[in-house]
C-alpha cells in the first residue's frame, strides 16, 4: 500500500483545524488530526514542507517504522509542532490499516474492553448560582461526570468559565483562541488573582456538592496557575467534596513539584495535556505521582505514541484521561474514542460537543449516549472530511488569552 498523496487542508468553521489525508495507490484514504491552537499555520508548513516529501512512495503499512523515521530522522526531535505533525501522519496511517483490514480501529487494539467511554463536561458560571444552573443543564444533556470552573469575585473574566465579560456573549468554556474585532488579533489578557481564587473555590464545591450529592464525579481544572505549596492548599481543602481530580495544578515545567503536593493532599491528580512525548512524564509515573494522564493523541505524537504512554501508565495503576476540547478536532476525538474503548487503564474521556458548522466539515460517527462516548463501528476512524464544506470556512488568526497577576506579571493560563 504505497503512499501516493499526502494533502494539507486547514479550516475554520468556529476554530482552526489543521488535517492530514493521505490517499494510497490502493485508492484507500487516511485523516491525521494536526492542530496545534493558536500555532497551526506552524504545523501547516512542517507537514508541507518537510513531512509529506518524505511520505510519498513510503508503505502506508508500516506504521511503527514510520513513526521512528519521522521522529528519529528529526535533527531536533520533540516540541509540540514536530508532534503534532507526527500524530497527524501517525492517526492518518491507522485510519488506513484499518479500512483495509475492514474493522473499527479499536479492534485492531486488542478489541473493546467496555460498552463506552465515560464522558464528562464542562460546566461553569459567573457565580454559584449560574454554576449549579450549569450543572443542571449538562445532567439534563445525559453527562455522568461534570467539570466546574468558576468565575473568581472581582475578576472580569476567568479563562474556562462560560459568559465572562471578555467573551462577547459567545461561549467561553475551555480553550477560548478569540480573534480581534479591529485590525490583527491579539490575545486577550486577563487579570488572575490566586489568593482570591482559593479561597472561592472550597465554597463553590460546598455548594455543588450540597445540590448535587456525593456521588456526581466533579472535576477542576485549575490551568497550571498555582505554586506547588498553594495547589497542596487547594487539594487539602477540597478532600472533604471528593473530587474526581484536580487537574493541573502548577505549572507542568516542573513536574517534579508534584512530589510535593502528593505529601499533603489525597485529591487525585491529572496532568500533561501541555505535554508532547512519553518522556515528558518521567518520574510522574515511576513515582505515581498522578493518576489520570491528560494528553491528547493530537499532541503526543499519535495513536501509536499514546498507546505506549497508556500502557507504561498501566504498570504503575495510572489511568487515562484524554484531552478532548474542541480545539482537538472531530479526527482526534474519534482517534481516542477507540484507544477508551480499548485500552484496560480508561479512566474518563473529555467532550465537548464540537459546533454545527464544525460537523459539516468533519462528518463524523461516533455517538453519545447516556453519559458514555462509542467509538464508530465503521472501519477505520469513522471520520469523513467534506472538502468542498472546509473551503468555505478559511484560516482566522485566533490566539489564547494571556494571564496577568494583579501586579501586571504575565502568569500561566
Amino acid at each position: 500500500m504505497k503512499i501516493t498523496a499526502a494533502d494539507v487542508i486547514v479550516t475554520s468553521p468556529g476554530r482552526n483545524f489543521v488535517t492530514l489525508r493521505i490517499t494510497t495507490e490502493d485508492g484507500l484514504t487516511g485523516l491525521g488530526d494536526g492542530t496545534l491552537n493558536g500555532r497551526e499555520l506552524a504545523v501547516e508548513s512542517y507537514l508541507r514542507s518537510h513531512v509529506v516529501p518524505l511520505l510519498i512512495g513510503r508503505d502506508a503499512a508500516r506504521i511503527e517504522d514510520t513513526w521512528q523515521y519521522l521522529y528519529r530522522g528529526a535533527d531536533r526531535r520533540r516540541g509540540p509542532v514536530t508532534m503534532a505533525a507526527v500524530a497527524a501522519v501517525d492517526t492518518a496511517l491507522w485510519d488506513i490499516k484499518a479500512k483495509a483490514a475492514g474493522m473499527p480501529l479499536y479492534q485492531l487494539l486488542g478489541g473493546a474492553s467496555r460498552t463506552g467511554a465515560l464522558a464528562y463536561g464542562h460546566a461553569s458560571g459567573r457565580d454559584i448560582a449560574e454554576i449549579l444552573d450549569s450543572v443542571r443543564a449538562h445532567l439534563a444533556q445525559g453527562y455522568r461526570a461534570i467539570r466546574i470552573q468558576s468565575g473568581i469575585p472581582g475578576l472580569e473574566s476567568v479563562y474556562g468559565v462560560a459568559a465572562s465579560t471578555a467573551a462577547a456573549g459567545d461561549r467561553y468554556d475551555d480553550e477560548p483562541a478569540r480573534r480581534g474585532a479591529d485590525g490583527p488579533p491579539r490575545p486577550v489578557e486577563e487579570a488572575w488573582d490566586t489568593r482570591a481564587y482559593l479561597r472561592h473555590m472550597p465554597r463553590v464545591f460546598e455548594a455543588v456538592r450540597e445540590e448535587f450529592g456525593p456521588e456526581l464525579p466533579l472535576l477542576h481544572d485549575a490551568h497550571h496557575r498555582m505554586t506547588p505549596i498553594q495547589a497542596a492548599k487547594l487539594g487539602k481543602e477540597l478532600e472533604p467534596y471528593d473530587l474526581f481530580w484536580l487537574e493541573d495544578a502548577t505549572p507542568a515545567e516542573d513536574p517534579t513539584a508534584l512530589r510535593l503536593i502528593r505529601q499533603h493532599t489525597t485529591t487525585p491528580l491529572a496532568i500533561g495535556e501541555v505535554f508532547n512525548s512519553l518522556h515528558d512524564y518521567g518520574a510522574l509515573l515511576s513515582e505515581r505521582l498522578i493518576d489520570y494522564v491528560r494528553s491528547a493523541v493530537t499532541h503526543v505524537g499519535g495513536v501509536t505514541a499514546m498507546r505506549k504512554l497508556l500502557d507504561l501508565a498501566a504498570v504503575y495503576g495510572i489511568k487515562s484521561g484524554i484531552h478532548g476540547p474542541t480545539d482537538i478536532s472531530p479526527v482526534g476525538m474519534a482517534a481516542a474514542l477507540h484507544l477508551d474503548l480499548a485500552v484496560h487503564n480508561f479512566g474518563i474521556q473529555e467532550y465537548m460537543k464540537h459546533t454545527d458548522s464544525t460537523l459539516e466539515v468533519f462528518r463524523t460517527s461516533y455517538r453519545f449516549t447516556d453519559g458514555l462516548l462509542h467509538p464508530s463501528a465503521q472501519p477505520g476512524l469513522g471520520v469523513e472530511l467534506d472538502e468542498a464544506a472546509a473551503a468555505r470556512f478559511p484560516y482566522e488568526a485566533a490566539y489564547l488569552p494571556v494571564n496577568r497577576l494583579t501586579d501586571g506579571t504575565v502568569h500561566d493560563w
